[in-house]
């Protein structure tokens, strides 16, 4: 009886590998196409005649429209199935910001934008259900690192893909874009399994208020570190490509920049991961914030212009996103059988709170300028700071024991 209880466990994990494996690919998709946007903006400003403050609205509107909804999404996920929100999820997303191609006005990105926004909306809450899998106990962690890896190299190649295609097409050549995720989210889809397969599925998440109610108390405050460092670097990656171009760098080193970041994020991602599942939560969340001021300070006082202060941007973008592995963890512990729910509350609706902020740093950067503007949005930390040193987090943020 043991060892087809063994056998059984091995034959668990492995397909958990396997399906975290396959959301973590479909991450890396989505988040590609949500990084196109920030280095296309100083060619937006250009073409359009836009200032830095309605630039700046872009990101913003395509960070809401990405973020808001996950909660309600997340829900919709719990309650009828994943599988089809994770696989559609990339497909719009890639669609809507390759329609960039498209758009001739600044009303028409918005509208396009916002379409982007909601495909990855629409994968990011079941997409990190079907990862971390808590039903499944130990190693939560370790299987959320890798598709938060997936997520940031994603990212980190988006930039480079973006600039890479309209330099040689223009943005009415962007359309290209879309072909990988007309592609691929159809083998997304026949990679995970059914909810009715999945024995650690949720079936019936509570109701929305009582989900809700959870805000008074540690998941609160992960919401609130979450939507502090997603500002953070939200306004990081919004304003330093304008910084770069106003500096006289080129598209290409701007891209550079943005794509040293979020590569470091993707290290960062795992090592968060890994770190969740071997000490304190809270202690890590406190460590982790504590090092990411004094970094993104350095990354933004240094710029790309010197191996320096690629170190900079590099140790500012492991540090700041090495923070979202155990935030979601500990969510969807906090509420385990709504993990779409949860996940979307600190991811999405986090991110879109973290969004709406940077419209204070474009406008911010309209009176004084993108480098200053940067400069003063960095010492926000501190909030995450704090909220990390709440002593209610304790209960839950504890690594999970090992069974006999």
């Amino acid at each position: 009886m043991q060892t087809v209880a063994t056998s059984r466990e091995g034959s668990g994990a492995s397909t958990a590998l396997r399906v975290a494996l396959v959301v973590a690919f479909a991450h890396g998709l989505t988040d590609a196409y949500a990084s196109f946007v920030p280095p296309l903006l100083p060619r937006i400003m250009d073409e359009l005649s836009i200032s830095i403050a309605m630039a700046a609205t872009l990101t913003v509107a395509f960070g809401i429209a990405g973020s808001l909804p996950q909660p309600l999404l997340g829900y919709l996920a719990d309650r009828f199935g994943r599988r089809a929100f994770t696989a559609v999820g990339p497909l719009v997303a890639g669609v809507g910001v390759a329609s960039i191609a498209f758009a001739s006005t600044f009303w028409g990105l918005i509208f396009v934008l916002m379409v982007a926004g909601l495909g990855n909306a629409a994968f990011h809450p079941p997409g990190a259900s079907y990862a971390a899998r808590v039903g499944e106990g130990k190693g939560a962690g370790r299987r959320y690192s890798l598709f938060a890896f997936g997520g940031a190299a994603g990212f980190a190649i988006g930039p480079l893909a973006a600039v890479w295609i309209v330099q040689r097409s223009g943005l009415d050549g962007l359309w290209v874009a879309m072909i990988p995720a007309v592609v691929l989210a159809p083998l997304i889809f026949l990679g995970l399994p059914s909810d009715r397969d999945d024995p650690h599925a949720a079936t019936l998440p509570p109701p929305p208020g009582a989900v809700l109610a959870q805000l008074r108390g540690p998941l609160g405050l992960m919401f609130g570190i979450s939507a502090t460092m997603s500002f953070v670097q939200r306004s990081f990656l919004t304003m330093e490509p304008i910084i770069v171009s106003e500096a006289g760098g080129s598209e290409t080193l701007g891209a550079v920049a943005l794509s040293v970041y979020l590569g470091a994020q993707s290290f960062g991602m795992v090592m968060g991961g890994l770190l969740a599942d071997h000490m304190s939560r809270r202690t890590l969340l406190v460590r982790l914030c504590f090092w990411a001021l004094p970094a993104h300070l350095a990354a933004v006082w240094l710029g790309p212009t010197s191996a320096l202060g690629l170190v900079a941007i590099a140790t500012a973008g492991f540090l700041g996103l090495a923070t979202l592995p155990p935030i979601v963890v500990m969510a969807q512990e906090s509420l385990p059988s709504a993990a779409g729910v949860s996940s979307g509350i600190v991811m999405g609706l986090a991110w879109a709170t973290g969004s709406v902020g940077v419209l204070g740093t474009g406008a911010l950067a309209d009176a004084l300028g993108p480098y200053p503007a940067a400069l003063l949005c960095m010492p926000a930390i501190l909030i995450a700071l704090g909220l990390a040193f709440h002593p209610a987090l304790e209960p839950v943020v504890s690594p999970p024991t090992s069974g006999r």
